[in-house]
């Protein structure tokens, strides 16, 4: 099994950390957890996508091998949005990273605030 090296500039491993690092990215994989959702569940759960931003997203967690989309033939068409396994398996870190920042929120606004009142808004 080939393993890349994240801080060697030309590892496509930085790719992967782009993708999963994205905000947009880890909030579809949140949604997704729980079993498949269409678009308009998705746009709505997750709040402040646009349906671009959000087209794009699946389309590039589609073409990375972590979301499947499936089209239904009714009328009208219903597409449904799932993980995969290899999406599955982002549960562990994504809901990790999430719980960490929900916990810390407080913290980080705290800091921000103080730094851009002490660095003069530098």
């Amino acid at each position: 099994m080939r393993t890349g090296d994240s801080f060697d500039p030309g590892c496509g491993a930085r790719l992967v950390l782009d993708r999963i690092g994205d905000k947009w990215s880890v909030l579809v994989v949140l949604t997704l957890i729980d079993g498949p959702r269409r678009f308009t569940v998705l746009r709505d759960t997750i709040g402040g996508i646009t349906p671009k931003v959000l087209t794009q997203t699946l389309r590039s967690l589609e073409r990375d091998g972590l979301v499947t989309r499936e089209v239904f033939a009714e009328v009208p068409p219903r597409v449904e949005y799932a993980l995969t396994p290899l999406g599955h398996s982002l549960r562990g870190p994504v809901e990790a990273v999430n719980a960490w920042a929900e916990e810390h929120v407080d913290e980080v606004m705290k800091a921000r605030e103080q730094h851009d009142t002490t660095a003069g808004g530098r």
